[in-house]
């Protein structure tokens, strides 16, 4: 008990000290100018956080759902300390054209992350933008080449990176080297996740431009599932659970343990429990990563038990000298013999953000991984330098996810060559690299971002 109580307050700890480290970064923040495009679920989130860190004013929102931007206004006006109502758009490119923010957080849906990037960084911008940065892959590399070409900061929404009690299993387990040498992780969601309904097709609300929120995305007609937060049920405008799951725990892994690319990458699954619902993104699927250091193998059903009831959504890392185990509610070490076990649990800081208590649709276990995410990313924008979840590692992640969907829609194993960004000796699966956009909309490229 002794022990447990001494690791929560590390983990506490952590949240504090780097709050601390952060501080003169934070108060430079003083009348930062701040805009947000997606004022949905985690738009909010993201964006409610920064306010808790920074001294930052929030001028502009944006969002084609009209009732969701005006509430989300009314509700900013609350939290800032000017009190300010922000100026709110429905298109993205008329907030940036005012030229006037500092920073600009992304939180849309993700066939919508790669032009507002692209074209906020242009505008002078450093941005946060939600992970998966891409739907495709070629997006993620004009999304990285535009970064570097205009030198902004980027920092991507992968906040394991910043999860308190998660850099403490890193610190004290694997840095420590009680894993021993790792030789194997897995990386897996049970959550019964996947819509299962099939609603019929309907006209869109009269407060949602449909036609804007499927920007290049291939149209589809409107249908309730989609809008808002259900659009993740339909490949047209993500990847999946394997896009919107994996990734978090497979960059998770690599963090923790200094992987890179994969070499190869390969996947199998689909549709194999439940075909009637109007969901097309698969209930089941497996995805091996090989990397050059050990093989990473994710697993989701969106069907059945988890196989461990404690960690329906997480990782497992296996050492010869023990194993660990993480989700964003804790971790637990289980050494091979006699050593001594470790258990860490979620950080909340209720205390400290008493706003957090009732603060609507917050997942409140995630609020100090955004608030450390968030104080990373201002240190990064004071000092011009590269975050912990820099857009360079956010493209890995989410480019290691798509291949993993593209090999299960080929059927074979897919060869990585990182430097030159393409797949070995695979002309179908490098025509897939960059899906078709929907005009007017014209797609990304690294040459001419």
């Amino acid at each position: 008990m002794i022990r447990r109580q001494f690791l929560r307050a590390g983990a506490a700890g952590l949240a504090l000290s780097a709050a601390g480290r952060s501080a003169e970064a934070a108060a430079a923040m003083q009348g930062k100018r701040v805009g947000l495009i997606g004022t949905g679920w985690y738009g909010k989130i993201d964006l409610l956080r920064l306010i808790q860190v920074a001294p930052v004013e929030v001028v502009s929102l944006c969002d084609v759902d009209s009732k969701m931007l005006s509430e989300a206004a009314d509700l900013v006006a609350t939290r800032q300390k000017s009190g300010k109502t922000p100026r709110t758009y429905s298109d993205y490119r008329e907030m940036l054209k005012e030229g006037d923010l500092d920073i600009v957080l992304i939180a849309t849906p993700d066939h919508w992350h790669a032009l507002p990037m692209i074209a906020a960084v242009e505008a002078g911008a450093d941005v946060y933008v939600q992970k998966p940065i891409s739907v495709d892959i070629a997006e993620g590399q004009a999304m990285l080449d535009a970064a570097r070409r205009t030198g902004r900061v980027v920092q991507v929404g992968t906040q394991r990176r910043s999860t308190p009690h998660l850099i403490e299993a890193r610190d004290r387990v694997i840095k420590e080297g009680l894993l021993g040498t790792i030789g194997h992780a897995e990386v897996y969601c049970y959550y019964h996740m996947r819509n299962r309904s099939n609603p019929p097709d309907a006209a869109p609300p009269d407060h949602l431009d449909w036609e804007m929120w499927t920007g290049p995305a291939p149209m589809r007609p409107y249908n309730p599932i989609a809008h808002p937060r259900g659009w993740r049920a339909f490949m047209e405008y993500g990847n999946g659970i394997v896009g919107d799951m994996c990734i978090h725990m497979l960059d998770m892994v690599r963090w923790m343990t200094g992987l890179g690319w994969p070499k190869r990458v390969s996947s199998t699954g689909g549709i194999l429990v439940d075909p009637g619902a109007k969901a097309n993104i698969s209930d089941t699927q497996t995805a091996m990563f090989e990397f050059e250091q050990f093989p990473v193998v994710w697993q989701h059903r969106t069907w059945g038990h988890p196989v461990d009831p404690d960690y329906p959504w997480g990782a497992t890392i296996y050492g010869d000298k023990g194993t660990l185990k993480l989700s964003v509610h804790r971790y637990d070490f289980i050494p091979q013999g006699n050593g001594q076990p470790i258990h860490g649990d979620v950080v909340y800081e209720l205390d400290q953000y008493p706003e957090d208590r009732d603060e609507k649709d917050l997942e409140r276990h995630v609020a100090p991984a955004v608030r450390l995410h968030m104080l990373d990313f201002l240190s990064a924008i004071e000092s011009r330098g590269r975050p912990v979840a820099d857009i360079e590692e956010g493209h890995i992640s989410t480019a290691s996810c798509i291949l993993a969907n593209l090999s299960m829609r080929l059927g074979r194993s897919l060869t990585w060559d990182a430097q030159a960004g393409k797949v070995v000796g695979d002309d179908e699966a490098n025509a897939l690299l960059a899906r078709p956009y929907r005009e007017p909309w014209t797609h990304p490229s690294a040459e001419t971002a």
